[in-house]
Parts: structure tokens; sequence; C-alpha cells
């Protein structure tokens, strides 16, 4: 049998079925099973793991996760594709097609009724580009069995994620994303190993998730909404930041700097340049402020 993830095979199967493209979904098929075996390689997912994908176009990286995993779940939003997986996957009885939209199913559910048999759960996906950030926060928000994540994505949202302070992708996700998890880059991936390729080159992130979150915070809403905060305008600095985050903040300027010091936030430092155990320090300390109330979103 041909493996899906070549360009001559993915061209026929498109031509087969009449498929077209949907710009709007960012469908962007991978064709270069080098890079998919390395993926695999580093998952070291095995016949007791249950995998989920998100988006699986028409196989080509299903197929190759149902010859080595336990089961498959892969969450494909286009009704055009079902049944071209059905084609193309129906070798396979190990791989279950869910067409839902990842950020509307109930993934928990999905995850007791077709891993009940694993000992693990794993995220593997080539993730579409213009949601990566809310699929990935919609997984680990939920605290969902998942012990961990390989996915591709666009370079620049890659870069985000794992980036560290005084860096200039660090931002509210990096600190997001760190809390959860620990993450860090395998490989860049070149356009050219997708049809059709697409306007950026990718980046695939191994995240592995904690045990229990980086710094301990006991309401996770309110540690992010100051994380957010501190990079409202990012050439500012955090208390000009803050002034927007707190009621009447610019009433209160004073109060802000007083608790950044406490914390001992220099306050014409910029968001970038502070810590995730910085801020979970600010954190700890508005509760001696009563005055600063965050704004309600």
């Amino acid at each position: 049998m041909k493996d899906i993830a070549t360009a001559g095979r993915t061209k026929q199967i498109l031509d087969d079925h009449g498929f077209s493209f949907k710009k709007s979904l960012g469908q962007n098929f991978l064709i270069d099973l080098n890079v998919i075996r390395e993926v695999l390689d580093k998952s070291e997912i095995h016949e007791k793991t249950g995998v989920i994908e998100v988006g699986p176009g028409i196989g080509s990286l299903t197929e190759q996760l149902a010859r080595r995993a336990g089961k498959v779940a892969a969450f494909e939003i286009d009704q055009r594709l079902v049944p071209v997986l059905a084609d193309t996957l129906s070798p396979y009885s190990n791989v279950t097609v869910i067409n839902q939209d990842i950020l509307k199913a109930d993934i928990r559910d999905a995850i007791d009724t077709h891993f009940s048999e694993c000992n693990e759960v794993v995220v593997v996906a080539n993730l579409p580009y213009y949601i990566t950030t809310p699929i990935l926060m919609n997984f680990l928000e939920q605290d969902l069995p998942i012990a961990r994540y390989y996915v591709m994505m666009q370079k620049e949202v890659g870069e985000r994620i794992s980036a560290g302070p005084n860096s200039k992708s660090y931002g509210s996700l990096s600190i997001a994303i760190d809390y959860y998890t620990e993450a860090r880059v395998i490989r860049q991936v070149p356009k050219t190993v997708f049809m059709p390729p697409p306007n950026v080159d990718s980046i695939i992130v191994e995240m592995v998730k904690r045990e229990s979150g980086k710094v301990d915070v006991d309401d996770e809403n309110l540690f992010f909404r100051l994380t957010r905060g501190a990079f409202g305008q990012r050439r500012k600095t955090i208390l000009n930041n803050y002034m927007s985050v707190f009621e009447d903040g610019k009433k209160h300027k004073d109060s802000v700097r007083r608790l950044l010091e406490a914390a001992g936030i220099d306050p014409r430092r910029r968001g970038e340049s502070i810590s995730i155990e910085e801020y979970a320090d600010i954190y700890h300390r508005l509760k001696n402020f009563p005055e600063l109330k965050i704004v309600s979103q």
C-alpha cells in the first residue's frame, strides 16, 4: 500500500474525490514522510497509546499514527473530508474520525469513550494555523488526562510558545504554556513539505504536561489576567500597562507602583522581562492592596 504522505499519492486522492482546498479552514496537507516519522519517533507512542489528532485532512499523518498507536481519534471539522478519510483509512480499524469542531467537542468524553484500554493519551497534530492558540488553550485549561503534545504550527506561534523572558517572542502565551507544560522546539519545517504550501514556515513543538501548575496560584483566571495585562502594549512599562488592568488605574497609580516594588519589580520594566515566578509574586501580593481591583471582563 502506498503511503498517503507523498505529493503523487496526495494529488491522486484529491483528484479521485474531486476535493478542493478551503482557505478559510487553513488546509495544508503533509506530503513528507520523513517529517512525520521524525515526529512519531520523538512522541514515543506505542500500542497502548491513545492519540488525539486535530485536522487529519486526507489522513497523511493519521495513517502513520494508526500503524504505531493503539487507538486514534481524529477530529475533522470539514464534512467533505469524512468520505475521503473513510476511503484512505479503511485498512485501519483503530481509527475513529469525529466530524466535529475541536473547540466545541467534549474531549474528555471522547477520551473516556475511545481510550479506555490505553495507558496514556497524547496529542499529535498539524494544527490549523488560524486557530492554533485557541485549540491549545482549550486542551490545557480543561486539565485533561493528556500526557504530551507534539504539534506542528506556524513558526512565529511556536517561537512564542517556547520563548523565555527577555526575548521578543516572549509574552502572555509563553507564560500560559509554561504554566501548564514544559515546551521545547523539536525542529523547524519548511513550507515545501505541504500541499498547498503555506505562506510561512512551520515549527514542531513538544509540550509535556506538568503534574501541577509551574507556580502556585489558586485562581488561574486572575493570574493570567495579570500576565496578559502586562503585555497590553509591549513598548509600555508594566506600570503603565497596569493602569488599564485595574479599575481607576490612574487614580491608584501609586498603589500599583507599591505592589510592583513589594514584589521586587522595578515599575519601569516591561512585561517581556518578567518571569512567571515574578508574576506569581505580584499575584500573591495583590491581596495586600484591596483598593486594586481587576477590571471586569
